[in-house]
């Protein structure tokens, strides 16, 4: 005897999954790279640095992420601290790396 789902199960078992596994991750604490403030979670600068961060984050964006990826709209920092830790382990990128996309990513 197979067992089948029903389309209306199959979508409630999909979104159960799905609510299932953002709850795992809702208690994890998320690392803030160097220089972030608690309050915005927007990195904290000088501005004689900024330019500087903004352009090596985007040079090490097309040298790592750019061989799958096209540079996206501009994202939330808390939502984009989130891809890039899960894609620091997918794609081996640096912690220096991570903290200079992230930086050209939310500016």
């Amino acid at each position: 005897m197979s067992m089948r789902l029903h389309p209306k199960n199959w979508l409630a078992f999909t979104l159960f999954a799905a609510a299932l596994v953002s709850s795992l991750f809702a208690g994890v604490p998320e690392v803030k790279p160097e220089g972030t403030k608690d309050i915005s979670g927007t990195p904290v600068v000088q501005s004689s640095s900024a330019g500087d961060m903004r352009v090596e984050g985007e040079r090490r964006f097309h040298a790592n992420c750019g061989r799958c990826h096209a540079a996206p709209q501009k994202f939330p920092p808390r939502m984009m601290a989130t891809v890039l830790r899960h894609m620091r382990v997918r794609a081996t990128i640096t912690a220096e790396d991570r903290r200079l996309i992230l930086f050209y990513m939310t500016q």
